[in-house]
C-alpha cells in the first residue's frame, strides 16, 4: 500500500530506535530522581514502625496517607507529625530536578551507565544523521530525492535544482514541424521536469512567408520541398543549448495537404526532409517506426490538440479532474472535432450507456487518468477545401443551367458567398469525374448587388451531406456517426481555432461568443461595405475584410459546420483561442509531449550530458 525507498525505510528504523533510546533514558533518570525523593519522603513517615518489616511499612503508609485535604493554609497551622516538613509553609519552594540529581549524587556503577547511555544515543544520532536523505526537494508539496541536475546552469531552470526523477533530466526540449497545406510551422518547447508531470516552460514558434507555401507545393522538387524547412530550423538551432541538440527530439507531421499529392510524390518529399535532417542538423531525429518524418493519421490530429488545450487548460495532467474541454479544429484541408462525451443517465431516453466501438473511439492514459475520446478527423472539409467544393458546386448548378461551358470564360456574377459589391480572383481545382474537366481553372467572380446570405449558407450546407446514409447512428454529416452534443456534451467548454480564430478575432469577435452570434456577424459581413459601419473603429477589420471578397463564404461555412454540420445549438456558447497561457494551440503540442518519455523513437547523436 506504501512504497519506500531503501533510505527512507532506514531513516524511519533509525528514527524510531532513536526515539526508543531516549525514552529508555529519561525512564531511567526518572526512576532515578523518584527513588530519591520517595527514599527521602518515606524515611520521615515510617519512623514509627518498625524498620525492616515491609508490610509494617506498606500498612503504615496507607496510614499515613490518611488526613484531611487543605485547599488553603490557616492562620494557625497544626503540625502533622506525619506530615512533609514546611508543607503549609509559604516560602517553601520544591528543588528542581537538576537539584535533586545533584543532592543524589552517583555511585561508580551509575556514572558508568550514564556514560554508556550517552555514548550510544550520540552514536545513534551519528547514524540517523549519516543515513538519512539527503537533498530531499520539495515541488508542490511533494517530496522528493535524487533526481538529476544540469552539468551546466546555463540550461537549467529557475523552477528547481534537480529533475523530480532519477530518470529525467532537469530541462528537455522538443521539436515540432507542422507540415500543413498553406505552410510550415515549427514549435520549439521548453519543458521542465522539476514535477511529476513535465512542465511547459516556453516556446519558440515561426512560419514559413506565404509566398514559400507548403511542402506540397514542391510535389516534383523534393529537394526544394525539404529547404523551405531551413529558416524554420534556424530558430531551432538559436534555441536549443549546444550542448542539448543531440538528445533534443525533432519530428515532422504532414497533415491534408500532402495527402492530396499522392502517395509517390509524398513519400519522395519525406525521405527527402528526414535525410536533410539527420545530415545537415545536430538534432535527434525521430525514428521512421514511430513516424518520425510522416502523414500524421487524421486521427491524431484531433487527439493531439485536445491534449493541447486540455493540458494548458489544467484539466489533465494535474490535480484538477473537473470535465475537459472539447476542441473543434479548422485546418486548410481537414477539420477535426473531439471531446469526452458523457453517458451516464442516458439509457432511458433511448442514448446509449457507453460509447459505441469504432474508430472513432479513442482510449487515452494521460497523467494518471483515463478517456474515453470521440474523434473524427473530416478530410476534405478543412476551410481551403470548403472554398474549393463551394465554388465548384456553384459552377455546376450553373453548368446544369446553360449545358454549356461558354460561362467560364467570362466574370461570374452575383456568386452569393462573395460579399456583396466586391470582385475577386478566385482558383478552382476540377476533379476527374467533372463534367467542366479536368486541372485548375481561374475565374473572376462578383458578389451581388444585393445581399444573399441564406444562399451562401445553403451552398455551405450542402457539401455537408446531411442527408448521408448513417450507418451507425446518430450522425453528424456525410455519414459520420457522432454521439449528441446536446445530450452528451451540454455543458462543458468548447475550444475552436485554427481558422475559426483567424476569421473571426480579426473582426472584433470577444473570446466566447454564441453561434446566433456568429450567425450575425456572418450576415454583415456578406452585406458588403455599406453594412460595415461598426467596423469604423476597428481599421483592421476593415482591412481585411476589403482584401478578402470571400470572407462571406468563410464566415458562412463556419457556422453551417458548427450549427449544420455538427448539430451545436444555434445558443450554444464557444471560446475561440489561439493561445492559452502564451502558447500556441493545435496539435504539435500534444503530439510533442509523448516525446519526452523512454523509448518515444530517438535516441541521442550524443552523450547526454546530466
Amino acid at each position: 500500500m506504501f512504497n519506500y525507498s531503501t533510505a527512507e525505510l532506514a531513516s524511519n528504523v533509525i528514527f524510531g530506535l532513536f526515539s526508543v533510546a531516549c525514552n529508555i533514558v529519561l525512564v531511567w533518570q526518572n526512576q532515578r530522581i523518584l527513588n530519591e525523593v520517595s527514599f527521602g519522603f518515606e524515611s520521615s513517615i515510617w519512623k514509627p514502625y518498625r524498620p525492616g518489616s515491609l508490610l509494617h511499612a506498606k500498612i503504615a503508609k496507607a496510614r499515613g496517607m490518611r488526613r484531611t485535604s487543605v485547599s488553603l493554609p490557616t492562620k494557625q497551622v497544626r503540625r502533622d507529625p506525619h506530615e512533609k516538613v514546611d508543607r503549609y509553609d509559604p516560602g517553601h519552594r520544591e528543588p528542581g530536578i537538576l537539584e535533586k540529581l545533584q543532592q543524589a549524587g552517583m555511585n561508580p556503577a551509575q556514572k558508568s551507565r550514564w556514560l554508556k547511555t550517552t555514548a550510544i544515543v550520540v552514536f545513534i544520532l551519528f547514524l540517523f544523521y549519516y543515513l538519512s536523505p539527503k537533498g530531499v526537494d520539495y515541488y508542490q508539496g511533494v517530496s522528493h530525492s535524487g533526481g538529476q541536475t544540469p552539468a551546466d546552469a546555463s540550461y537549467g531552470t529557475e523552477k528547481c535544482t534537480k529533475s523530480f526523477s532519477r530518470d529525467k533530466p532537469i530541462v528537455q526540449y522538443v521539436i515540432m514541424i507542422d507540415a500543413g497545406s498553406t505552410g510550415s510551422r515549427i514549435h520549439v518547447y521548453k519543458f521542465n521536469n522539476c514535477g511529476p508531470t513535465p512542465e511547459l516552460e516556453g516556446e519558440e514558434f515561426k512560419m514559413t512567408e506565404k509566398s514559400v507555401g507548403g511542402l506540397s507545393k514542391y510535389k516534383d522538387d523534393p529537394v526544394a520541398a525539404a529547404k523551405t524547412l531551413d529558416p524554420l530550423l534556424a530558430v531551432a538551432m538559436a534555441t536549443v543549448p549546444d550542448k542539448l541538440k543531440g538528445c533534443t527530439p525533432i519530428a515532422v507531421k504532414a497533415t491534408a495537404g500532402l495527402r492530396m499529392i499522392g502517395a509517390d510524390a509524398a513519400d519522395n518529399i519525406l525521405k527527402t526532409v528526414r535525410n536533410h535532417l539527420e545530415k545537415d542538423y545536430p538534432f535527434a531525429v525521430v525514428s521512421e517506426k514511430e513516424n518520425g518524418v510522416a502523414i500524421m493519421d487524421g486521427s491524431d490530429e484531433g487527439v493531439y490538440a485536445w491534449i493541447t488545450t486540455n493540458y494548458l487548460l489544467g484539466k489533465i495532467g494535474g490535480p484538477d479532474d473537473s470535465p475537459t474541454a472539447a476542441v473543434f479544429d479548422l485546418g486548410g484541408g481537414s477539420t477535426q472535432i473531439v471531446f469526452e462525451p458523457t453517458f451516464k443517465g442516458l439509457s432511458s431516453g433511448g442514448m446509449p450507456e457507453k460509447m459505441a466501438e469504432g474508430d472513432h473511439k479513442y482510449s487515452l492514459s494521460f497523467g494518471g487518468r483515463h478517456f474515453d475520446l470521440y474523434q473524427h478527423s473530416h478530410l476534405g472539409y478543412g476551410l481551403m477545401s470548403a472554398r474549393n467544393s463551394i465554388h465548384l458546386s456553384l459552377l455546376h448548378d450553373i453548368y446544369a443551367k446553360e449545358k454549356s461551358l461558354a460561362f467560364l470564360k467570362k466574370p461570374i456574377r452575383n456568386h452569393p458567398c462573395i460579399n456583396a459589391g466586391q470582385s475577386d480572383i478566385i482558383k478552382v481545382k476540377l476533379p476527374q469525374d467533372s463534367p467542366l474537366g479536368t486541372g485548375e481553372i481561374e475565374l473572376n467572380v462578383t458578389g451581388p448587388a444585393i445581399p444573399a446570405p441564406a444562399q451562401c449558407r445553403s451552398l455551405a450546407e450542402k457539401i455537408l451531406v446531411k442527408d448521408a446514409q448513417c450507418k451507425l447512428a446518430p450522425c453528424s454529416f456525410n455519414g459520420v456517426h457522432q454521439p449528441s452534443l446536446a445530450k452528451t456534451f451540454a455543458r462543458e467548454d468548447v475550444y475552436i481555432f485554427s481558422y475559426f480564430y483567424d476569421r473571426t478575432k480579426p473582426l472584433g469577435m470577444p473570446d466566447s461568443f454564441t453561434l446566433r452570434e456568429l450567425h450575425d456577424l456572418a450576415h454583415t459581413v456578406c452585406g458588403g461595405e455599406d453594412s460595415w459601419d461598426g467596423f469604423s473603429n476597428l481599421p483592421e477589420a476593415l482591412d481585411e475584410l476589403r482584401g478578402r471578397g470571400e470572407y462571406c463564404l468563410d464566415l458562412n461555412f463556419m457556422i453551417g459546420l458548427l450549427h449544420t454540420g455538427y448539430d451545436m445549438p444555434i445558443d450554444r456558447e464557444v471560446r475561440i483561442a489561439k493561445k492559452i497561457k502564451d502558447n500556441e494551440l493545435g496539435w504539435c503540442l500534444g503530439a510533442s509531449l509523448p516525446l519526452l518519455a523512454k523509448d518515444s523513437g530517438w535516441t541521442c547523436k550524443v552523450n547526454q550530458v546530466y
